[in-house]
């Protein structure tokens, strides 16, 4: 079968492979709508997984299927059902902790290792792909449900809405969203529907800008109008606010959300740093330790549960998040034109989508 892969560091195209093998609790899929997301391109350039380089090794993790075949001891699917497969698939078998409350199940072995898809294994760019614990890790996509809100579920919204949950956004709080790309609208969603009074999101593009606010922000901050600290503690009476989330930026962000949030505020970070960045906290910024600031990095939760709940929203129309997606390619072999848009990100891009009808 064929698949859009990394080839070796900074190179990527299409290969040849073998069709993956099911083992009794996985299913094999076939595209159906898929979207390149920056963690592709950035594995490409970066080329190394947690068990080293990738090679070959075929890129995707967000992807809407129809199940081609399952596992002996599957019952929830059967081959032709359509189905949501969120980017993290946790290895519920063996890791029977991650059903504790409050455990994040994007960690089933150590750090992320419960995102399979590109980093560990063969992703969803190919002909087929393989889904572990399907039982667990897969919904039916709800009827009538249009294609590109249900893709938003498995990875941007959840990830997105995350970073308002570990930010611990409650009702009438003031919340600050750094970042407007794709991942940080959906935050800005989050924050809206855990019940935000008011939500500044920082961003300069205006495709993004007018999203955010459709989704909920208040108002929009630019840093082309000064710091973006200043402007906001300036519209605030010089007061801090309840929760900050870091959905873009780089490490200097940190220091800029503790320079935000109150004391017992919440800072939650859903940004993906490099391995060679360093956070160097100022403490005065920290309330020299004694802010009881609490402070939350963490990854996009999967599994069938949350998908079903996140899918719900769609349902009953809190939120549509489909719109995030401002290019759409039609085909199997647009994968690569919408790698490489992704890998290029013009200035407009937001976020852009494939639809696959020519696969048999």
């Amino acid at each position: 079968m064929k698949g859009y892969a990394i080839i070796k560091t900074g190179e990527h195209g299409w290969i040849d492979v073998d069709e993956p093998v099911a083992g009794p609790l996985d299913a094999i899929c076939k595209p159906l709508a898929v979207a390149p997301c920056s963690s592709d391109t950035h594995a490409m350039h970066a080329g190394m997984g947690p068990a080293g380089p990738l090679i070959n090794r075929i890129m995707g993790h967000e992807a809407i299927g129809e199940v081609v075949e399952v596992g002996e001891l599957v019952t929830r699917f059967k081959p032709g059902d359509k189905v949501v497969i969120p980017c993290t698939t946790p290895d519920w078998a063996s890791q029977p902790n991650l059903q504790e409350k409050g455990t994040n199940n994007a960690h089933d072995f150590d750090v992320m290792t419960s995102f399979k898809f590109l980093i560990q294994e063969d992703g969803v760019f190919a002909e087929r792909f393989k889904v572990n614990n399907a039982d667990n890790n897969m919904v039916l996509l709800p009827e009538g449900m249009d294609l590109a809100d249900a893709l938003m579920v498995t990875d941007m919204m959840s990830t997105g809405f995350y970073g308002a949950e570990m930010a611990n956004v409650k009702l009438g709080d003031t919340v600050v969203v750094f970042g407007i790309g794709p991942v940080g609208l959906m935050a800005v969603a989050g924050a809206k529907l855990l019940g935000a009074g008011k939500i500044y999101a920082t961003g300069t593009r205006k495709n993004c800008a007018d999203l955010a606010l459709e989704y909920g922000a208040t108002e929009i901050i630019s840093y082309k109008d000064g710091n973006t600290v200043e402007q906001i503690l300036e519209k605030e009476g010089g007061n801090k606010v309840d929760a900050v989330i870091i959905a873009g930026g780089n490490c200097a962000s940190m220091n800029e959300a503790l320079q935000l949030v109150k004391p017992n505020g919440s800072i939650g970070s859903i940004n993906f740093y490099d391995l060679e960045d360093v956070f160097t906290v100022p403490a005065f910024e920290w309330g020299l330790g004694m802010a009881d600031v609490t402070i939350r990095g963490g990854f996009c939760p999967g599994g069938a549960l949350r998908a079903e709940k996140l899918l719900k929203l769609i349902q009953y129309d809190r939120i549509k998040p489909g719109k995030t997606f401002n290019y759409e390619f039609h085909g199997f072999d647009k994968i690569k034109d919408a790698f490489i848009l992704m890998d290029e990100k013009p200035r407009d891009l937001i976020k852009p989508i494939v639809y696959i009808d020519d696969l048999d």
